[in-house]
């Protein structure tokens, strides 16, 4: 691996554990046990350190969103897929590294709210146009405001006036965000392939 790919690397493991703000160039340097001057050669500062890393979290999340639409059987299982990517992705995640971008690092903060608001808004809009289609969705449903509803909700979670660090178990917020999102538009036909998916999940797996 290249300098700069073992520092990006080293600094995206330590930004999504323990937050931006409580992580200095000096300890991604102790890290890596090289000087904090051979970081410098690759990064001006801190700023460009964090811009990396965002664009790699961004892009893998990007890659795997398209994979599980690509994937899945319908808009359904896709959206059960997506929460098994976005419990997985916050299972990793210190939930201050989101605030932390907002307060510190404004750039790579837009480059978040560029992605939400751009690239996750189109995946879920063709995902309720998709169950609409196919008879998954209630007809009547309002698409974009849904579209923006339902990222809301998801970031929602990172709000610690509204969800206090150890009183709520993050997976079980957006498991049961998600069941009341889908069991609000889902059809009949939609609510039969929840409760499908549902079980399938609390099977237990056999190797």
């Amino acid at each position: 691996m290249e300098p700069q790919e073992r520092i990006v690397s080293k600094a995206h493991e330590l930004f999504m554990r323990y937050g931006i703000r409580s992580v200095s160039m000096d300890e991604v340097a102790n890290q890596l046990g090289i000087s904090k001057k051979t970081i410098y050669q690759f990064y001006t500062d801190k700023d460009a350190l964090v811009d990396d890393v965002i664009d790699i979290e961004l892009a893998d999340s990007e890659k795997m969103c398209k994979q599980h639409k690509h994937k899945s059987e319908n808009a359904v299982h896709e959206i059960f897929m997506a929460m098994d990517m976005v419990l997985d992705i916050f299972s990793r995640m210190n939930p201050s590294l989101i605030f932390d971008m907002e307060k510190y690092h404004p750039r790579a903060f837009k480059k978040y709210n560029d992605y939400k608001d751009k690239f996750l808004y189109t995946m879920v809009k063709e995902n309720l146009e998709s169950g609409i289609s196919d008879g998954l969705y209630r007809e009547d449903i309002q698409v974009d405001i849904l579209s923006r509803f339902r990222l809301a909700s998801i970031f929602l979670v990172f709000n610690p006036e509204l969800f206090q660090a150890g009183r709520h178990n993050l997976g079980v917020v957006i498991k049961e965000i998600t069941d009341n999102f889908l069991c609000g538009l889902a059809t009949a036909k939609g609510q039969k392939l929840i409760q499908k998916y549902k079980h399938q999940r609390q099977k237990p797996h056999t190797l």
